[in-house]
């Protein structure tokens, strides 16, 4: 199982970086762009298409990268101070509740949105010879499906740590908030967490009375 996790890892990771050279792809294009159009003055009309395919082919194919990493946004302010049982309970939860649910319809439907684009030689309508797109929407179900994968993954991790009691070490190429220095600068220390731990989990009801 282990192995299967690692290798979803570093396929995610893979196609993540691999997808992120088009930043620089879409860099160097604005950059000619704009040369082409105010210093040679030959703008081009399918230019604007053709930007949106690369951001959108870039921030789509990122989603699964960055959650391998564990880069998505979080309130980490709050968040960082619960210990690992806590906070693998609630990505638990929020998992089963709202991430599944979405990135499966996410990959159902733009399956069939790609189908049909693909049936019918689909063009963008923007400009009156509009580059092709059918490749850019058979982005959507590829990206649905790295991020069910890695959603799979993330789900392991939770179950790990509520049975460890401590997160399962992964490989981080992504700047996060450092915890201990936050708990420095708010002057926190570990014994308050865990009367917040108690009393979030509702165990001070449960404690005997004198």
């Amino acid at each position: 199982m282990q192995g299967l996790l690692v290798a979803i890892d570093r396929f995610n990771t893979w196609i993540g970086q691999l997808f992120g050279w088009l930043a620089l792809a879409l860099t160097l294009f604005v950059s000619y762009e704009v040369f082409s159009r105010y210093v040679l003055g030959a703008p081009h009309a399918w230019s604007f298409d053709f930007m949106n395919m690369l951001y959108g082919g870039l921030f789509m194919m990122a989603g699964a990268y960055t959650l391998a990493k564990n880069g998505h946004v979080r309130g980490d302010v709050l968040y960082g101070f619960f210990p690992a049982r806590l906070q693998a309970s609630l990505d638990l939860a929020l998992y089963i509740l709202f991430f599944f649910p979405g990135v499966i319809a996410m990959f159902w439907a733009g399956y069939y949105y790609a189908a049909e684009s693909w049936a019918i030689n689909e063009h963008s309508n923007i400009t009156a010879d509009g580059p092709p797109i059918y490749p850019f929407k058979a982005i959507i179900p590829i990206a649905g499906f790295c991020l069910l994968l890695q959603g799979f993954v993330e789900v392991v991790r939770c179950i790990g740590c509520l049975r460890e009691g401590k997160w399962p070490s992964r490989e981080e190429d992504v700047e996060e908030v450092d915890v201990d220095k936050l708990k420095d600068m708010v002057h926190v220390k570990d014994e308050d967490i865990a009367q917040l731990d108690v009393y979030v989990t509702g165990q001070h009801k449960q404690a005997p009375q004198k």
